[in-house]
């Protein structure tokens, strides 16, 4: 399975956005900035999280985006859905109840098809986005630590 610019890209603006919305809203411009992203890009990958919930938007001076719910509510499989639709890395009829399959019977293939795609469901659903903002923190700590000192630009 290969992911799209759309998962990478949409990941990441929403661990930018955990990271700095904390106190106010933050603006697609912000995170295009951060994240290195190009903001008619991020609108489109926005438009598509704020439709499925998992953020939302306010406007004004001090407009912007928001997680639509807690961090540790969100999974990076929500994340995918949205931005990729099916996480399946192989579709195969002989998974399917509908029979569509003519050798579904004798087929022992399909089995290593349906692991494969039950791994990579189990792995995306059971991975928070919570879990990823506190290895966030947890870098950004460390990297202080040991001496490199980003400027207050790079915190914005």
């Amino acid at each position: 399975m290969k992911l799209s610019t759309r998962a990478r890209y949409g990941l990441r603006a929403l661990i930018d956005l955990g990271l700095y919305s904390e106190e106010e809203a933050v603006s697609i411009q912000s995170i295009a900035t951060r994240q290195n992203i190009s903001v008619s890009y991020l609108e489109q990958l926005m438009a598509l999280l704020k439709k499925a919930g998992l953020v939302k938007s306010s406007r004004g001076a001090s407009g912007g985006y928001r997680l639509g719910r807690p961090a540790k509510e969100i999974s990076v499989g929500d994340v995918l859905r949205v931005l990729e639709g099916g996480l399946e890395a192989v579709h195969c009829p002989g998974n399917e109840e509908d029979g569509s399959c003519q050798d579904a019977n004798f087929c022992v293939a399909k089995y290593v098809w349906k692991r494969i795609n039950d791994s990579i469901t189990d792995a995306v659903d059971n991975l928070t986005l919570g879990e990823l903002l506190e290895e966030s923190h947890r870098i950004h700590a460390k990297n202080r630590n040991c001496g490199h000192q980003g400027s207050k630009e790079d915190e914005k």
